[in-house]
């Protein structure tokens, strides 16, 4: 295997190797991290980079593309019959693009957005002062309730009407509970403003059924696809039956040529694969182990006597305030991580800490589902970061924990087995409840 670039490239070869071996070693607990099927990387990997195409299937730039039509118009079928969207277009390079085309099409420099402050769990690209969206745009941030932590629509809908925003988004990267799309877009309407879903990191909870869909409410739904949906590193726009019949055109322009050039071939590929996959009973029965796998790690991590952010979860990640526990949160991580237990560091809300240090820390629990870890080993994890992060571990400890890890992660070696569909039960009755 790379036998080639072994040979061509020793130095990146090694890097990759250590990369590798890193990912079989490590307990993966980053909330945005995901593995993909061989399939996807196969895809990714494929010819199909050197193959240059712009513009759509049917009106290419470029010659040569008949195989690029069949293949995009493939991709593009999958993700309207998985998300039951009207359109969706999959040549956004990632997640973070896909809300910049939105931005082209309904907004003109200055132009005021109202979106999740990053401190309570929003993403950089929805306004942070120091992104091209906050130097080009008016960015204002709603905010949790200082009590229970939780969203408070009709706060939300107070200053939406103070500030009359152009557009409103809805959707966070570190907010462990559900969003009530259909509530944003009464917000919406209330105020004439565009509504969009940025559902990157439930998007796979989404699709199949476990988070209500943003897309019966949104103007415009924007995703990732490496998160839980178990994609290549890429992005998505889908809009909704809804939706007024010109925003597929001007979405189209607005992405290319509006913000960026040449299809990335090999991806719109792997995204094919993914949503395929994303079809399967295994994909949805894993999702729901994702959903299992969370709240056995919540609840556990409660009874030793850590303190989530909004007290639980809903969804893939939970949050952990360490104030407590007398560490921060960039104390914790590099603690874990000498364990070969990987999170991140992560701000809560109201959170005194500046962003390179943080008051806790974020942890999900997708990309150890997919490997195949489940309710048993999620307990083993809760002990083992509360050896590590209550009171400072010895050295015999640390070894014992770095032991632990390490037979876990030998017991999943490797995540091919989750995609076979032997033996997958799932069932509708059998579906996570989901909290109001």
């Amino acid at each position: 295997m790379n036998a080639d670039l072994q040979t061509s490239d020793p130095d990146v070869f090694a890097i990759i190797n250590r990369e590798s071996q890193r990912q079989r070693d490590n307990i993966e607990l980053i909330a945005s991290a995901n593995f993909t099927s061989r399939a996807v990387l196969e895809a990714t990997g494929s010819i199909l980079t050197n193959k240059v195409a712009e513009g759509y299937p049917g009106r290419r730039y470029f010659s040569g593309c008949e195989n690029i039509d069949e293949l995009e118009n493939l991709a593009i079928e999958r993700a309207k019959q998985l998300f039951a969207a009207a359109y969706a277009n999959l040549e956004p390079y990632t997640g973070s693009q896909a809300n910049q085309a939105v931005y082209l099409t309904v907004l003109k420099r200055g132009d005021r957005i109202l979106g999740m402050d990053l401190g309570h769990g929003g993403h950089l690209s929805h306004g942070a002062k120091f992104t091209m969206t906050g130097k080009y745009y008016d960015c204002h941030f709603y905010h949790v309730d200082p009590d229970t932590e939780r969203l408070d629509y009709d706060r939300i809908e107070a200053k939406a009407k103070e500030i009359r925003p152009q557009l409103i988004i809805a959707g966070a990267s570190a907010y462990p509970r559900i969003i009530d799309f259909q509530r944003f877009r009464e917000i919406a309407d209330a105020v004439g403003a565009f509504l969009l879903a940025d559902m990157a990191h439930i998007c796979g909870l989404v699709a199949t059924g476990l988070h209500p869909s943003p897309i019966p409410h949104a103007h415009f739904v924007t995703t990732s696809t490496q998160k839980t949906l178990r994609g290549p590193r890429s992005g998505m726009i889908l809009l909704g039956k809804h939706s007024a019949p010109d925003f597929a055109r001007k979405i189209d322009s607005a992405v290319f040529p509006g913000v960026q050039g040449a299809v990335h071939v090999h991806a719109i590929a792997a995204k094919a694969v993914m949503l395929k996959e994303a079809m399967s009973g295994s994909f949805a029965a894993s999702q729901l182990q994702t959903l299992e796998n969370t709240r056995i790690l919540a609840e556990d991590l409660m009874a030793r006597g850590f303190r989530l952010v909004s007290g639980g979860t809903d969804n893939h990640l939970m949050l952990l305030d360490l104030r407590d526990k007398g560490i921060t949160g960039k104390e914790a991580e590099d603690r874990l991580a000498s364990v070969r237990i990987t999170v991140n560091k992560n701000m809560l809300p109201y959170d005194s800490q500046k962003a390179t240090v943080c008051s806790g820390i974020r942890v999900g629990t997708a990309a150890i589902t997919t490997r195949g870890f489940g309710s048993e080993e999620m307990h083993c994890i809760a002990d083992l970061i509360d050896k590590m992060l209550s009171g400072e571990p010895t050295v015999s400890t640390i070894t014992k924990v770095r032991e632990k890890v390490s037979r876990l992660c030998r017991q999943h070696p490797h995540i091919d087995s989750i995609y076979s569909e032997e033996g997958a039960k799932f069932t509708l009755e059998s579906q996570y409840q989901l909290q109001s």
